[in-house]
């Protein structure tokens, strides 16, 4: 049986480095072919209206950034299942992240399968900009590495464009 999968982007590229989850979706889409069962998606901000697209995935890769105490530029890789997860009240649903999502998810009953987060401390995600800054730049690479990494761990390969160097 042929295993769905989602290869999921999130975060605000007006806000630098949040939006490194959606660059690297660019990347990867720019640089790689996937077979037909692999999704890449550039989630944006859409927190809670993603759901209706990860119900009934196999697995949901996520790439994001994530708040902790480490330097900028550190990586991480964690499951839902690994936080201790309140959803707090929030004064919006554009405030619900996506751990809160499948916290969500899970209360309502809905099945998104297994779910693997890499996740990087940002370096300035404190004002406008399109652009990663230069740390988190230079470990978009790595980050696309580690995505591909846990798609050949499930028996995806991913196939490079002609044009695209080593």
């Amino acid at each position: 049986m042929v295993k769905k999968i989602t290869v999921l982007g999130v975060g605000n590229i007006l806000l630098k480095d949040e939006g490194v989850g959606v660059r690297v979706i660019e990347r990867l889409k720019e640089t790689c072919c996937f077979p037909d069962n692999v999704t890449l998606m550039d989630g944006g901000t859409a927190g809670l209206d993603l759901l209706p697209f990860l119900e009934g995935m196999d697995y949901v890769i996520i790439v994001d950034t994530v708040k902790t105490s480490e330097p900028p530029g550190s990586i991480f890789r964690f499951t839902p299942d690994d936080i201790d997860v309140k959803v707090p009240y929030k004064t919006s649903l554009h405030q619900i992240g996506m751990v809160e999502v499948f916290a969500i998810a899970d209360a309502l009953g809905k099945s998104i399968g297994q779910v693997i987060i890499i996740g990087i401390q940002p370096e300035d995600i404190s004002g406008w900009g399109l652009e990663l800054t230069e740390t988190i730049r230079a470990k978009v690479p790595e980050l696309m590495s580690l995505v591909v990494r846990e798609l050949e761990a499930l028996g995806v390969e991913c196939t490079k464009f002609p044009s695209v160097k080593a």
